[in-house]
């Protein structure tokens, strides 16, 4: 098992190039890749989605990519002279036109627009994707390794959770038939308080079969015993499970719900409050798991 959350980092370098890629996954109904890159990269993302997407399954990624030309020599200054000399003679006029004495040096002549550009050596795309992938690999490993060492810890967690539902299952297993004899009980006693003799036995048994069927929840505490059971498989299970584990515990709520309705009787509705609750911490912790 594992869950949706980790990180992960990686790097790539090789022949003046460096590429860096660090992911971070949280829980998400579906995989849903963050990735915003600047214009001159944007031929890695076709490539990088789809490697998360063969590694990942489920989760909300934010993907950071960072590529560097680490080769001395690289990058080169160059200026514009005639450009430069073109803004000069423009700070003069303006100077001698309106008499303003404000120094222009060549801070400020630099910073004019076009007068000095950097350029950098020509991106090798084929490599820079190349070394993308070695460092998304490396990425996604980490990620992976987290996201198992949290997947034990949800394990462990829902284990508890479970074991202590099918606990309360089991307890209302016990006290269903107590039911029927505690109000077939109650319902003798108020006809012998209100003085009532003669009492028909096939009436009274009808009354009691009556109430039997209405509170009879056999069904949902059995469909309830399988849903306990499957979620147990998946729990050993390898692969993602996180989307059945949800239904799934949907559908234990739902049991909850009906038996809670149907029983008539405090313990058992106390019991279903309980059951409930582990439920709900369930349903809670299956939300990250993948």
């Amino acid at each position: 098992m594992q869950s949706m959350t980790g990180v992960g980092a990686g790097k790539a370098a090789r022949d003046g190039w460096e590429v860096t890629a660090e992911l971070k996954t949280v829980n998400h109904r579906f995989l849903d890749v963050n990735l915003r890159l600047p214009r001159n990269l944007a031929f890695l993302e076709p490539g990088t989605r789809e490697r998360l997407s063969a590694g990942l399954t489920r989760g909300h990624v934010e993907v950071y990519l960072n590529v560097a030309n680490t080769e001395s020599g690289s990058r080169e200054v160059n200026t514009d002279l005639t450009l430069a000399a073109a803004y000069a003679k423009a700070a003069a006029d303006i100077r001698k036109a309106t008499g303003i004495r404000e120094d222009f040096g060549i801070r400020d002549l630099m910073a004019m627009e076009g007068v000095v550009t950097l350029t950098e050596r020509e991106m090798d795309q084929e490599l820079v994707s190349a070394l993308c992938g070695e460092a998304l690999d490396q990425a996604l490993a980490q990620v992976n390794r987290t996201r198992s060492r949290e997947g034990a810890h949800l394990k462990e967690d829902l284990k508890i959770h479970l074991d202590l539902a099918a606990e309360l299952r089991a307890q209302i297993l016990t006290r269903a038939p107590e039911v029927v004899a505690d109000y077939k009980s109650r319902l003798e006693g108020r006809l012998a308080q209100l003085g009532a003799s003669g009492i028909d036995p096939q009436r009274l048994a009808q009354e009691v079969a009556l109430m039997a069927d209405r509170c009879a929840i056999d069904e949902e505490l059995a469909r309830l015993d399988s849903h306990i059971r499957q979620m147990t498989r998946y729990l050993e299970s390898e692969g993602p499970a996180g989307k059945k584990m949800d239904f799934l515990i949907q559908e234990m709520n739902r049991e909850a719900n009906t038996i809670g309705s149907k029983a008539s009787d405090a313990q058992i509705a106390q019991l279903v409050v309980n059951l409930k609750s582990e439920i709900e911490k369930m349903r809670e912790q299956i939300q990250n798991v993948e």
